[in-house]
C-alpha cells in the first residue's frame, strides 16, 4: 500500500522537514553567504572577512588571535579536568552506599541554567571578600583579595611570585577561573555517563584483577580505563563540542572583556555591537567548521559503541 503512495511518509515529515529548513538550513546558507559580504552585507568583498580574521588589524577592538587561543584553552583544560573529574567520582560514588545521594548533589550544577549558574559565580568572584566567597577563603588563608574576572595582569596575585602579567593571555588567571566554572557544571554531566559504563563492567573482571594481586590504582589505571575508552572518548568529544561553541559563560561573566573573548562571543560582539555583519558571519562559519567534524567524530564513536553492545 506504501509501495503504490510512496509520498504519504513525506507528508507526514514535511511540517518537521519544513520547520528544520527555515530555522537551521536557511540560516546557516544565509551565514555562510554574508561572510563574503561587506559589513553591511550589501557588496562582495569575496574572502576579505576571512582574511581579517587570519590578519587581526585592529586587536584593540576584537583580538581574534586572542579568542581562539581562548577557546583552544577551554579543549583542552575544561575537556581535562571535567573528564578526570567525572571519571573519578564516578569510581568513588560506584563504591558508597549513598550513591544516589551522591550523584544527585554532583549533578546538581547541570540542572541550573548557564545564566543562573554564571550569575551565582560572579558574586563568588567579587573581589570584595565581605560579598565573594573565593576571595573570603584566600583572605582568610593569609592571601590577597584577587580581581578574578578582571585583567589579571594588573595586580599581583597570590598564584605567582613573578605575577600573572607575564603570561600570555589565555593562560591568565581571569581565563582558568571561567573554565572552573564550567568544569563545576559539566562534571556531573561526565560523572552520570561514565558511571553507567562503569557499571557495564562485569563485576568479575574487577574481582579477577584483585584475586591476581593488583592493587587499586592498577585495576582502574589497566582495567577500568581500557574498558571505558570509548565511553571517555564520546563523553570528551561533546565537552569539546561544549567548549567550542562557548557563550553563556563568558559573556555574563565578563562579556569577554580582559581578554577572555572566545569565538561565539566575538561573533556577538562583531555583527551585534559593532555592527559588522560580514566578519560576525566569518566567525560564525569558522565556529561552524570548527564544530561539524568533532560532532561527527563523536556521531561515529556513539555507533561503535552501539554496535559493540
Amino acid at each position: 500500500m506504501i509501495g503504490r503512495r510512496w509520498w504519504v511518509p513525506w507528508l507526514w515529515l514535511a511540517p518537521a522537514l519544513a520547520a528544520l529548513g527555515f530555522f537551521l538550513v536557511y540560516p546557516v546558507v544565509d551565514t555562510v553567504r554574508r561572510s563574503f559580504l561587506d559589513e553591511r552585507s550589501n557588496d562582495f568583498v569575496g574572502l576579505d572577512n576571512y582574511r581579517y580574521i587570519i590578519d587581526n588589524p585592529q586587536p584593540l577592538a576584537s583580538n581574534t588571535h586572542v579568542a581562539f587561543l581562548n577557546n583552544l584553552l577551554w579543549i583542552f583544560l575544561f575537556t581535562g579536568i571535567t573528564v578526570l573529574l567525572g571519571l573519578v567520582f564516578a569510581v568513588l560514588t560506584n563504591r558508597v552506599r549513598y550513591e544516589a545521594i551522591a550523584k544527585a548533589v554532583i549533578f546538581i550544577p547541570m540542572a541550573i541554567s548557564f545564566v543562573a549558574a554564571a550569575v551565582i559565580w560572579r558574586f563568588m568572584y567579587e573581589f570584595n571578600s565581605d560579598i565573594g566567597s573565593v576571595n573570603a577563603v584566600v583572605t582568610s588563608l593569609g592571601g590577597q583579595a584577587t580581581p578574578w574576572l578582571q585583567d589579571a595582569g594588573a595586580p599581583q596575585t597570590w598564584l605567582t611570585e613573578v605575577g600573572p602579567s607575564t603570561l600570555p593571555a589565555p593562560l591568565r588567571v581571569n581565563n582558568v577561573a571561567l573554565i572552573l566554572v564550567g568544569v563545576w557544571m559539566w562534571t556531573g554531566f561526565a560523572m552520570v555517563v561514565l558511571s553507567a559504563g562503569l557499571k557495564g563492567i562485569p563485576d568479575e573482571i574487577l574481582e579477577a584483577a584483585r584475586v591476581d594481586g593488583a592493587t587499586e590504582w592498577q585495576v582502574f589505571r589497566r582495567v577500568i580505563v581500557p574498558m571505558l575508552s570509548t565511553t571517555i572518548v564520546v563523553v570528551a568529544t561533546t565537552l569539546v563540542i561544549n567548549a567550542l561553541k562557548l557563550f553563556d559563560l563568558v559573556f555574563v561573566l565578563t562579556g569577554g572583556r580582559f581578554e577572555t573573548d572566545v569565538i561565539a562571543t566575538l561573533f556577538f560582539t562583531r555583527a551585534f555591537i559593532f555592527r559588522d555583519f560580514g566578519v560576525g558571519a566569518a566567525l560564525a562559519v569558522s565556529l561552524l567548521l570548527l564544530v561539524v567534524p568533532v560532532m561527527l567524530i563523536g556521531i561515529r564513536r556513539f555507533q561503535v559503541q552501539e554496535q559493540t553492545r
